[in-house]
This record gives C-alpha cells, structure tokens and sequence, in this order.
C-alpha cells in the first residue's frame, strides 16, 4: 500500500457500516479520503476522530443517485485537491420488495435500489475517470462493493429487485475493465462482493422480523470487507484482482 500513501481516494456511502472501516483503515494507511454520503454530518464526526493518523479525511455531501450531487462532489475534488486515484463505489440499497405484489407507492424503492446500486455507481465512475484522465492518471483503481447476491439468486423471496441490481453491478464492473482494457489504460477494476454484513443497510431495506429473518445466518464483519479491498489495491501495479467473493464460514450462498 506503500504506492497509496497521500494519493486521493473518494468513497461513497462514507457514514455507515462497511463505508466507515473503508475510510478508517485508508486514512491510517496516509490516503488523503474523501468520503461522500448524505449524512455528511456523520462523515465530519468521523473526520474529527481520524485527526490524529497518517492519512485525512474530507466529508462531502452527495447523494449518489442525483446527478447534480455527483457532479458538484467530484467538482469540489477537482478544486480541492485537484486529482483523484481511487474510488470505492460503495453506496448501497437493499430494498425488501415483491415484483408480483407491489403497491404503486413502492415503486419508488425499485427506482432507489437501481439508482443507487447501478446508475449511481457508473456516474461516480465516469467522473472519476474523467478527472483521472484530466490529471493523467492511468495507474488509478475503481473498486466496486458488489454482493454475493449478484453472483446467484436468493432462495427467498423478497430480495429479487436487489439481486437484479447486482447482477447489473457485475456486469457493468467487468465491461468497464473491458472498455480499459481497449483504450489500453492501466487503471485497474475490482469488484468485491461480501457475504452478509450486519450494517446499517439491512435496517433501511424495512425487512420485516429482521432479526427472526438473520437469526441463523452466518455473517462477516465491515472490516473483513475491508481486507479485501486492501488486498486489491495493495496487488503490484501488473496484477488485476478483478473480483473477490468473501463467504461467512458457514454459508450456503
């Protein structure tokens, strides 16, 4: 990680759960981070106790979903510090919603989980990509916070409209290293996708009976996702650790 330290690192859904241990252990590592959320006010608390290590943290409001949002984030990145080497797309939803059974009032959930697990994801990408190119960056890396749920589909209902979203999420990780790939760049894709995390997200998905539902599930930890993360930006600059799956010991998904 040696290559990282003071280089520029923007992470989405920097207030909660796998975002927070992925900020922290960046900011220890002397990355200066800048961690984007809605909750901004959560991020500056975060910043004051990261103060003290190697690295800085920025806390930057932004909905990803909002394409004004996204713009203005990556233009205070641009004018603050001018260059950007990583970004941990991040920022995720998981709506607990029935394709066969829903209320119109619900669509706008089926909107959020896509807008913010797909499109959010390449509109971060393509303005990181563009400041990256401005500051001719071709060393960088995107990674991207997928789940095991886009790697097969959930034996209960409930989580389809999710699962759908991540299998796009998989799908636009690898054709992005494939468009980097025929542009002949070097800037490097990864996608991690964890097993069950008990974060934050599960609450606003509105699971209901949500610890009956996780009772007996076997879980990881954010900071176990974060390991994996390391692992894939600390890879030599020759090596692409393109995807990274991390069960709970114990899982059948």
């Amino acid at each position: 990680m040696d290559r990282w330290v003071g280089k520029v690192a923007v992470v989405t859904g920097a207030s909660a759960g796998i975002g927070v241990s992925i900020v922290k252990e960046l900011v220890d590592r002397g990355m200066v981070v800048v961690g984007l959320a809605r909750r901004v006010e959560t991020v500056e608390e975060l910043a004051k106790t990261l103060s003290d290590r190697k690295g800085k943290l920025y806390a930057v409001k932004a909905d990803v979903c909002k394409e004004e949002d996204v713009a203005e984030a990556f233009d205070w990145v641009r004018k603050n510090l001018g260059i950007i080497h990583v970004l941990v797309n991040n920022a995720g939803y998981a709506p607990y919603t029935f394709i066969a059974n829903l209320q119109r009032e619900q669509y706008s959930k089926i909107k959020l989980c896509f807008d913010t697990n797909v499109v959010g994801v390449i509109m971060c990408t393509n303005e990181a990509l563009k400041l990256m190119r401005e500051k001719g960056i071709d060393d960088g890396h995107i990674v991207n916070i997928n789940s095991v749920s886009g790697h097969y589909i959930k034996q209960k209902p409930g989580f389809y409209v999710y699962n759908a979203s991540k299998h796009s999420l998989r799908v636009i990780t690898e054709g992005l290293r494939r468009e980097l790939l025929e542009a002949k760049s070097m800037i490097r894709v990864s996608s991690i996708s964890p097993g069950y995390v008990p974060t934050e997200i599960r609450v606003a998905g509105e699971v209901p009976n949500l610890d009956k539902y996780v009772a007996d599930m076997p879980a990881i930890t954010a900071d176990d996702v974060t390991a994996s993360v390391i692992h894939a930006l600390a890879a030599p600059p020759e090596v692409q650790i393109a995807e990274i799956i991390v069960r709970p010991v114990g899982s059948v998904f």
